[in-house]
């Protein structure tokens, strides 16, 4: 489905003129060498034809360097080079294409008014369609005189508010593309229904045998289901954006030179700046540490899932979670500088590239058009010149217009998706952007992260029956008062022990691990370089001391989710090159490679790293499957050709990514493929079914052999066909709740 020009702009915003220039040169970010971004959001982008106009438009004009149309997220991304302390006219060329601009905010929110508005105008024309149909049943069995009169009055007083209600969503669609100088799919839809209407109108009130009010109802709620459906699937992936946006935090605790705190926004903090940030908080900008020591959660960044030590002189990345222990840091960049936008910024970059996937229907509405429109017109004259009778000419006109109405070839992408999407839902598998079913069938590589991803992401205690049993109780009881992963691990694996030693003067040192005292004996868990004491050999493990001597060395392992191993196994059946992209060492990835038979790994992948992996992929000529779960994994899922994540991922990764299995079993990768390639195979005879349609269908009509009425009934029949057709993919067998593939395995990893 398409359309072009914003109705939605046209109602709420007439009259106004966007951003004033001041507005945009303070929202603009500086690049450096007199280069700007102004990032706007455009409410009214809709499909490519939008993006075609949008990015020729601009990039015409002199002194813009480039502009980029983001359809998930409706952005465009305006890259202009001042010149003296002019900028650029792009606010006002946008106005006068009829879409309306407004400075972009990443974390805005709020009620969906387009949604909204499709849905109430959906549900009119349902009403008002299937009570025309109902009403002209008594015509259709032989009603006459002032019965059928009545029946056509009827009939005319429901569509009525199809016409002007549910309709208005085309019309003035329509309008504004022919206002602005081009056409688009809505202006033989608008033109088609309202001659249906006032033709019926005239034959009613004239006491004519026919009416088409069925056709011009049934016409408009078929359409109306396919532009909602494919505004549902796109508007869903701009929640991904959003939420990383929502990580930053808002303002900083700045101490000030004479030793006084104030609370500053973000956007005032500038580097230089000294800050306090107390265990609990996010980060706000890059920074290094002035003074005192913790443990931070870098997963946003590195996806690596043991806390890292950080102390006086280490430098820290925005959006990092302070775990342990109240930090000193000096500002090191500004807000828009920090890693945690960089993020933001790599993620929208790959967001965008993504959203310009052109679906076949997409394309074929540069075109469309205007055939429908030269057909017609064709039918018409020819008619007129044939027989001379207008209303017979106007009839085979309306007819044409009609029978070519794109319902079918609408239709064909999204009901396959939206039964594929059904059948992967019984499965526990949710699709969570349309295009993603067509694009996953069309993989050939797949770049899996390893923690949380191959991994289930917990750390458990290796080898635990190995260890005195003593020991690992004295261990418990002060793993119990800590939060650490490893901790919590040896908590878990000691389980719950009435007679646990009480231990006095428990402390808790950040980035070294726990000390407390028993029967007159200091004891600390945690590193062994702090644990013990100086000059002692020690082993890469998290250790127990008593008295700075060596009583129990503690390692760690990950649990492989269930089904990796048989999950690798069919995608390397299916000629699909596998590959682990993870921020671990490779000395923990590597036996896990081997183990899954993976032979290709990157080790220490930051996110932008990741990304890059990825484009080297695409620029081989692969199409990837990005399979993650962290938050470091977000730009890397959004950047992919198509991605997918479990939903134990962090929240920004599961809406990141265009797939959620909902089970444990990583079997869902090969599971869902199936699926999408079924799916693919569909939507192919279902573009076939509908060509074929119309091949056979306008000549009839051009003919005078079929009437409006005929015209509406011949185009719902090839929609229905098309929506049986893609029933079909739901018949398959039943997905019991997904089951393992085999028991989960363990693989070992370092501390």
């Amino acid at each position: 489905m398409s359309c072009c020009a914003p109705f939605e702009a046209e109602a709420a915003g007439a009259g106004r003129s966007g951003p004033a220039p001041e507005e945009v040169a303070l929202a603009s970010r500086p690049l450096g060498e007199n280069l700007f971004q102004t990032d706007l959001a455009v409410p009214a982008i809709h499909c490519g034809a939008c993006i075609r106009t949008i990015e020729t438009a601009l990039n015409g004009i002199a002194g813009i360097e480039s502009a980029r149309v983001n359809l998930s997220t409706k952005r465009v991304a305006i890259r202009w080079r001042k010149s003296g302390d002019s900028q650029p006219p792009f606010v006002s060329r946008l106005v006068a294409l009829g879409y309306e601009p407004h400075l972009y905010d990443a974390g805005g929110s709020g009620p969906d008014p387009i949604l909204i508005g499709h849905i109430k105008a959906l549900a009119v024309a349902a009403f008002a369609s299937m009570n025309i149909m109902m009403l002209s049943g008594s015509v259709w069995s032989g009603a006459t005189g002032d019965a059928r009169s009545l029946m056509h009055w009827l009939c005319a007083g429901l569509a009525l508010p199809v016409l002007l209600y549910s309709g208005r969503i085309f019309y003035v669609s329509a309008w504004t593309a022919l206002r602005h100088g081009h056409t688009n799919m809505d202006v033989p839809i608008s033109i088609g229904v309202a001659l249906a209407f006032a033709l019926s109108l005239y034959d009613t009130i004239m006491g004519g045998p026919h009416t088409y009010f069925d056709a011009a109802t049934t016409l408009v709620f078929f359409l109306l289901v396919g532009r909602t459906l494919d505004h549902v699937m796109r508007e869903r992936t701009r929640t991904a954006v959003r939420n990383l946006a929502r990580m930053a935090p808002r303002g900083a605790l700045v101490v000030n030179a004479d030793g006084s705190r104030e609370y500053l926004p973000l956007s005032e903090v500038t580097p230089g700046m000294q800050l306090l940030l107390v265990a609990g908080e996010r980060v706000p900008v890059d920074a290094s540490v002035v003074s005192g020591r913790s443990d931070l959660d870098r997963s946003l960044v590195s996806g690596e899932s043991v806390p890292v030590s950080v102390g006086p002189g280490d430098r820290i990345e925005a959006g990092t979670l302070n775990l342990t222990g109240p930090l000193l840091l000096r500002s090191e960049a500004a807000e828009r500088d920090s890693t945690l936008a960089e993020m933001l910024r790599m993620m929208e970059a790959a967001e965008g590239g993504r959203s310009r996937y052109r679906r076949i229907a997409d394309r074929a509405a540069a075109f469309y058009s205007p055939a429908v429109h030269l057909t017609a017109l064709l039918a018409f004259v020819g008619w007129m010149i044939y027989g001379g009778d207008l209303h017979q000419s106007v009839t085979i006109a309306i007819a044409v217009l009609i029978v070519t109405c794109p319902c079918a070839l609408g239709l064909a992408v999204p009901m396959v998706q939206v039964v594929a999407a059904r059948r992967l839902f019984d499965a526990g598998i949710m699709v969570k952007d349309g295009s993603a079913l067509e694009r996953l069938a069309e993989i050939d590589s797949a770049v899996f992260d390893k923690t949380g991803t191959l991994t289930l992401g917990d750390a458990v205690l290796a080898g635990a029956s190995e260890i005195a049993p003593k020991a690992l109780t004295l261990a418990a009881a002060l793993a119990a008062h800590s939060r650490h992963p490893h901790s919590r691990a040896i908590a878990a694996a000691a389980g719950a022990n009435p007679h646990a030693p009480a231990f006095e003067t428990i402390t808790e040192l950040a980035g070294c691990g726990i000390e407390a005292e028993l029967q007159g004996a200091r004891y600390r868990l945690g590193r062994a370089e702090w644990a013990l004491a100086p000059g002692s050999r020690h082993p890469e493990a998290t250790v127990l001391a008593r008295d700075g001597k060596l009583v129990a060395a503690f390692r760690f392992s990950e649990t492989l989710r269930p089904g990796a191993t048989a999950a690798i196994a069919e995608l390397k059946r299916q000629d699909i090159a596998v590959e682990i992209a993870s921020g671990d060492r490779a000395a923990i990835i590597a036996p896990m490679a081997e183990k899954l038979g993976i032979p290709t790994y990157i080790a220490g992948a930051l996110p932008a790293g990741k990304l890059a992996r990825l484009e080297e992929l695409r620029v081989a000529g692969h199409k990837t499957l990005m399979v993650g779960d962290g938050i470091n994994d977000a730009a890397a899922l959004a950047g992919a050709y198509v991605s997918m994540a479990p939903a134990s991922a962090a929240e920004i990764g599961r809406n990141a990514a265009d797939f959620v299995f909902l089970h444990k079993d990583l079997g869902a990768v090969p599971q869902a493929l199936g699926v999408a390639r079924a799916a693919a195979r569909l939507v192919k005879q279902n573009f076939a079914i509908a060509i074929f349609y119309n091949v056979v269908a306008i000549p009839l009509a051009v003919l005078g052999l079929v009437t409006p009425f005929i015209a509406a009934i011949a185009m719902s029949a090839s929609s229905l066909v098309v929506v049986a057709n893609a029933l079909r993919l739901g018949r398959g067998r039943k997905n019991r709740e997904h089951e393992p593939l085999q028991p989960p395995a363990i693989a070992e990893a370092t501390p």
